[in-house]
């Protein structure tokens, strides 16, 4: 048996039970796979699930609202995911008369749709020949041929694009490309695989050097940086508070949060009293304020860390106009916001 029919062999017996497994839709196999894309199954699986329910076609996504959208997707981050989502879904059902894109080709016109999403689809929904090449599939590859090429480097795209091109089998191509994809998530396990039990142990490179630990190789490009978070949660006589909706590109774009400022370093309450970023939002009406969190909520993100703290501002008249403490839950919130919403006894 070679690589590729053991592959295949072992998802035949060891594959999860996943929804989108038993249907070739291709409006829901790119639901999966934009839910899935850097997000866990446990986690992503209840998402896929809401999605499904609440848009069960292509044209129930297209005729939502984003915010609507949004609010479906909060707490799975990577929001750009689910506004290129929406907008696709609008593309396909104005542009394309509801029919899904059938080729490789075609689909990496869909926002948000690179060669791996576009490769998955294809293969599993059309059978085309296109391998598919994510974080398992690196892993698997480098480690089973021993590649210590960076898989995040041009050189790296290319050699292991090519290698699974190579592996493809002549036939049942989704199968295979989902099996090698399964592999990596459930047996050859970032840490500590278990290599005794693997089917593929015998001809392992890494296993045969001891080097399990050492590939997939990945270069380190991400500088973190960090920001200071200060929201302002503010709270009226008559029971309103303000949410402003981002705007512009970067993190939790159209997502709403409390009035923000950021600062070059963490403030104590002596900064926020007279911090004239503080003044200028208050305007000049009668407030007294406190601190909801001493210690500062770190939020991590892939290029930068959030110490955020939560200031409750009861006052008088709101300096804008306000929203109804109620209806706050009915907006999307970045996570961070959601868990301040959900510990917080307006």
């Amino acid at each position: 048996m070679n690589f590729t029919k053991i592959s295949t062999h072992w998802y035949s017996t060891h594959k999860r039970e996943l929804p989108w497994r038993g249907t070739r839709s291709p409006y829901y196999i790119w639901l999966s796979e934009i839910i899935m894309q850097q997000t866990q199954i446990k986690q992503g699986l209840p998402y896929y699930k809401d999605f499904v329910s609440n848009f069960p076609t292509v044209f129930d996504l297209a005729k939502a609202q984003e915010k609507d959208v949004l609010k479906l997707w909060q707490g799975l981050g990577y929001y750009s995911r689910a506004r290129h989502l929406h907008y696709s879904a609008k593309y396909i059902v104005n542009s394309l008369h509801g029919e899904f894109p059938k080729t490789y080709k075609e689909l990496l016109k869909l926002k948000g749709v690179g060669d791996y999403t576009a490769s998955a689809i294809a293969s599993i929904c059309y059978n085309e020949p296109t391998a598919v090449v994510d974080g398992n599939v690196y892993r698997v590859l480098s480690r089973y041929f021993g590649i210590d090429t960076p898989i995040n480097s041009s050189q790296g795209i290319k050699v292991f694009k090519k290698l699974a091109q190579n592996l493809l089998p002549k036939d049942n191509i989704g199968d295979y490309n989902q099996a090698i994809m399964e592999f990596g998530a459930i047996q050859c396990k970032p840490k500590k695989p278990n290599c005794n039990v693997c089917p593929l142990n015998k001809k392992c490179v890494a296993l045969l050097l001891n080097r399990i630990t050492e590939l997939p190789v990945k270069i380190n490009k991400t500088k973190i940086s960090k920001k200071y978070f200060n929201f302002l949660v503010f709270i009226s006589e008559n029971n309103k508070t303000i949410l402003e909706q981002r705007v512009g590109k970067g993190i939790w774009q159209n997502l709403y949060q409390f009035p923000l400022i950021e600062t070059k370093k963490s403030l104590t309450e002596e900064n926020f009293k007279s911090n004239t970023d503080v003044k200028s939002i208050i305007n000049g009406n009668k407030y007294n304020f406190s601190l909801y969190n001493d210690t500062e909520i770190v939020h991590k993100l892939s290029h930068q860390h959030l110490y955020t703290k939560f200031w409750i501002v009861k006052i008088e008249g709101l300096p804008q106009k306000g929203l109804d403490i109620s209806k706050i839950k009915t907006l999307p919130v970045p996570a961070i916001i959601s868990r301040f919403l959900n510990e917080f006894n307006f």
